[in-house]
C-alpha cells in the first residue's frame, strides 16, 4: 500500500470501538483490499483508524486468533496465504464439526431460525448476483446450523474455522466460478433432509455441498499458480 493509502483514515460505526474496528479490518482482509502478505501493525492500524494503540493491539489479537492473521514470536501479523494442503485440511475441520451438527439436527428434525433467514439472503444475493452479500449470507446460514445445537464448546470450534473460510472464500473468489444459483439450491436440500428427518441424506448432502466448495477453491488456487508461473517465464 502506498504512503498516501496509509495516511488514510477509516470511519468507524458508533459501536464498540473494538468490535467496529475488528469488522472493518475484517472485511478489507476477506475482500482483498488488504492482500495476502501484507503485513499489519499496531501503528499501521492507530494511525488510519486514529485510534489507541491497546485498541490496535486487542483487535489485532482478535484476528490471529480467527485465523485472519498469522504470526510467530516476535513478528509482525501478516495476512496468509494458503496451499492446497491448507484449504484440504481446513475443509476436512470444517466438515467434522458441521457434520456433527448437521446430524443432531436432522435427529430432530429441526431448522433454526437463523438457518432460514440466512437462506432467504442467500437466495437474495443469488438473484441480485451480488458476490459479496452472497459470502457474507453463506457464512451466515452455515453458522446458524453449527450455533443452532446449543452447544457452546462445538461453536467456539466453528467460529475459529470460519475465520479462514471465510478469508478464502474471499480471497479466491470462487464463488463466481458458480452459477448463482448453485450454494442456494445445496443449501435448500439441506434444510429440507433436516426438516425431514434424514440425518445420514442430510449429511450426504452437507458433504457435496462442502466438497464442492472445496474443491473450487482449490482450482482458483492452480489457476493463479499457472498464471503467475507463465508471468515469470
Amino acid at each position: 500500500m502506498d504512503e498516501v493509502n496509509r495516511q488514510a483514515n477509516f470511519a468507524l460505526a458508533p459501536s464498540s470501538l473494538t468490535d467496529a474496528l475488528y469488522q472493518s479490518l475484517r472485511r478489507r482482509i476477506v475482500n482483498g483490499e488488504i492482500a495476502a502478505g501484507e503485513k499489519l501493525t499496531e501503528h499501521r492500524i492507530a494511525t488510519e483508524y486514529d485510534v489507541a494503540r491497546p485498541t490496535a493491539k486487542a483487535c489485532l489479537e482478535r484476528l490471529t486468533t480467527l485465523g485472519l492473521l498469522r504470526r510467530t514470536a516476535h513478528k509482525t501479523a501478516v495476512v496468509p496465504a494458503f496451499t492446497a494442503d491448507e484449504i484440504r485440511d481446513l475443509f476436512f475441520a470444517r466438515s467434522t464439526v458441521e457434520t456433527s451438527a448437521v446430524t443432531t439436527l436432522a435427529d430432530q428434525g429441526f431448522v433454526p431460525a437463523e438457518a432460514d433467514e440466512a437462506q432467504l439472503l442467500v437466495e437474495a444475493a443469488a438473484r441480485e448476483q451480488s458476490f459479496e452479500k452472497q459470502v457474507d449470507a453463506d457464512i451466515a446460514f452455515h453458522t446458524a446450523l453449527v450455533a443452532g445445537v446449543g452447544s457452546e464448546r462445538l461453536t467456539r470450534m466453528h467460529e475459529l474455522i470460519m475465520g479462514e473460510v471465510h478469508l478464502t472464500m474471499g480471497r479466491f473468489q470462487a464463488h463466481r466460478s458458480a452459477q448463482s444459483s448453485t450454494v442456494a439450491h445445496e443449501h435448500s436440500a439441506i434444510l429440507e433432509s433436516i426438516r425431514e428427518r434424514q440425518p445420514d441424506q442430510a449429511t450426504q448432502r452437507l458433504d457435496e455441498h462442502l466438497a464442492n466448495a472445496r474443491d473450487r477453491l482449490l482450482a482458483r488456487l492452480e489457476a493463479e499458480s499457472r498464471e503467475a508461473a507463465q508471468s515469470n517465464e
